[in-house]
């Protein structure tokens, strides 16, 4: 697991502008998730997407946390009639 390193103390900072947060944040757990080529292109072009597109600039672990969550909504607040339901029938 990587290490998080800590937020210097004020004192420490530059007196520049105020630092932006990341809007990271720390996982306790690792799921290793394998990809096919085009899944993680597809994935990384999502991510290009959103930052082009919405000026957001998320990784693609954000990105696909995100789409977990959202599927994981939809089965729960929709069942069998789910896209996530659908999609694991189809195949």
């Amino acid at each position: 697991m990587t290490a998080v390193p800590d937020e210097p103390a004020p004192e420490e900072r530059s007196s520049a502008a105020p630092r932006k947060p990341s809007g990271r944040v720390r996982h306790d757990e690792k799921m290793t998730v394998y990809v096919t080529a085009d899944e993680l292109l597809d994935i990384e072009h999502a991510r290009l997407s959103l930052r082009r597109h919405q000026g957001l600039a998320v990784d693609r672990g954000r990105l696909v946390r995100e789409a977990i969550a959202m599927a994981l909504a939809d089965l729960e607040a929709n069942g069998d009639d789910s896209a996530l339901v659908q999609r694991l029938i189809a195949r």
